[in-house]
């Protein structure tokens, strides 16, 4: 991983990454919390969460094919200054009849991102070489962790001496730090194929929708990648269910309140950041599809340990330290799934892949999530977090019998990679 670092272009993505998502954890300590305080409904405070997730099923197979067409590194940049400008109408949110205006902003926010994800998903296997692409997505789970483990307690630190609008300009300037390390990138992409003119004179949005529809007869054809993107929606089932029944769980399992989901959630980013460091070490060790297997597989059971222990015992430590181990396969996963994907599609195509895997991991996410709000009272939470971790455990055993193990030297990433080198100015 230090190899890795000592790279300049990925350092700077790596770092840019860092930045921006502790700015986001920072803010998304204060808002809720403020939306609920002004508001005093849940309904106000769920809203703001649902028009985050609206334009993930609505644009974010559709971003992934302008990520293909445009300069990512460049739509990354302005992806990062126009949600820098989206934070700006927070500022005048003081009353019930100004919510709109929050709605509206992280509406904005969320449309940007459905660009900025899949373009950054896309452009990391232009700043390493193929045999370094798990190592480089354990360091991207590691940021994440990094993050989560930063960015709340900070965010609170800031809240309480600067208020929302301390959160507000900190997370603005998370953007821009962003933005400027982007732009620092050296590594510009491989030329882009022009469409014959023929093509040129087709009406744009039909042809938004061929380049569409060719990203996903890709998916349809490239076996692992397929695979890939039905175990992400059946683990994106489970996210929905554990986003909802979590706080009521940790309420009747535990007899907790806030203070210790924090715990369970900072001990789970420690595991995180443990996960990262170990995947840099095996990734030359077990190919991408054996490491998704295995961390899937064993995610669930640590899951299925962690719902059930209260019925047996009680005592927050030892949860603690199970949500520590759970953390560490989190990292396997997340590599996995994206190093499967960036060694198995073509440069051109990667964008449309991942935004298809974004969007129906949103989906997913809702149809879980909107399950457990319905059963949730009806069946409690300790069963249907079960039929979570068991979703996991059955991803991690189809991931070991279905996926292709072999590591293609072969592979469209690979021999785009020997037909048309990484340009670097």
């Amino acid at each position: 991983m230090s190899v890795l670092l000592r790279r300049r272009d990925f350092a700077m993505f790596w770092l840019a990454d860092v930045i921006s998502v502790i700015g986001d954890w920072m803010l998304m300590i204060g808002l809720p919390i403020y939306v609920y305080v002004l508001s005093q409904s849940t309904l106000a405070t769920s809203i703001m969460f649902m028009v985050n997730v609206l334009p993930k099923l609505a644009l974010g197979s559709l971003g992934g094919v302008f990520a293909d067409r445009w300069d990512r590194r460049r739509l990354m940049i302005g992806a990062n200054l126009l949600q820098a400008l989206c934070l700006l109408p927070l500022l005048f949110v003081h009353s019930v009849g100004s919510l709109w205006i929050v709605y509206v902003a992280s509406f904005a926010s969320s449309v940007i991102a459905q660009f900025f994800i899949p373009a950054a998903n896309a452009f990391l296997p232009t700043l390493v070489n193929e045999d370094e692409l798990t190592a480089a997505n354990s360091m991207n789970a590691l940021s994440n962790n990094l993050s989560r483990l930063i960015g709340p307690p900070l965010g609170g630190i800031i809240a309480g001496w600067f208020g929302l609008t301390g959160l507000i300009w900190s997370d603005l300037l998370s953007f821009l730090l962003a933005a400027i390390l982007i732009a620092l990138i050296a590594t510009r992409p491989g030329q882009r194929v022009k469409p014959a003119l023929s093509e040129q004179r087709v009406n744009p949005w039909l042809k938004v929708g061929r380049e569409w529809a060719e990203g996903m007869r890709l998916i349809w054809r490239e076996h692992n990648v397929f695979v890939v993107l039905v175990l992400f929606g059946i683990s994106s089932v489970g996210e929905g269910v554990i986003s909802t029944l979590f706080a009521p769980f940790v309420s009747k399992a535990f007899h907790g309140g806030a203070a210790e989901m924090g715990w369970m959630m900072g001990s789970q980013a420690i595991g995180g950041l443990l996960g990262g460091l170990g995947v840099g070490w095996v990734a030359s060790r077990i190919v991408p599809t054996r490491l998704l297997g295995i961390c899937a597989f064993v995610f669930g059971c640590i899951d299925l340990i962690i719902f059930n222990y209260p019925a047996f015992f009680s005592g927050l430590l030892i949860p603690l330290g199970l949500f520590v181990l759970v953390g560490i396969p989190t990292a396997g996963m997340f590599s996995g799934y994206m190093t499967i994907i960036q060694t198995g599609t073509p440069d051109e195509y990667r964008g449309r892949v991942f935004g298809a895997l974004f969007a129906l991991g949103g989906l997913m996410t809702l149809i879980g999530a909107s399950v457990a709000g319905l059963l949730g009272d009806r069946l409690g939470p300790v069963l249907l977090l079960n039929i979570q971790g068991g979703g996991y455990v059955l991803a991690g055993v189809l991931a070991w019998f279905w996926l292709r193990h072999e590591h293609k030297a072969n592979s469209p990433a690979a021999s785009e990679a020997t037909a048309e080198p990484i340009s670097v100015s």
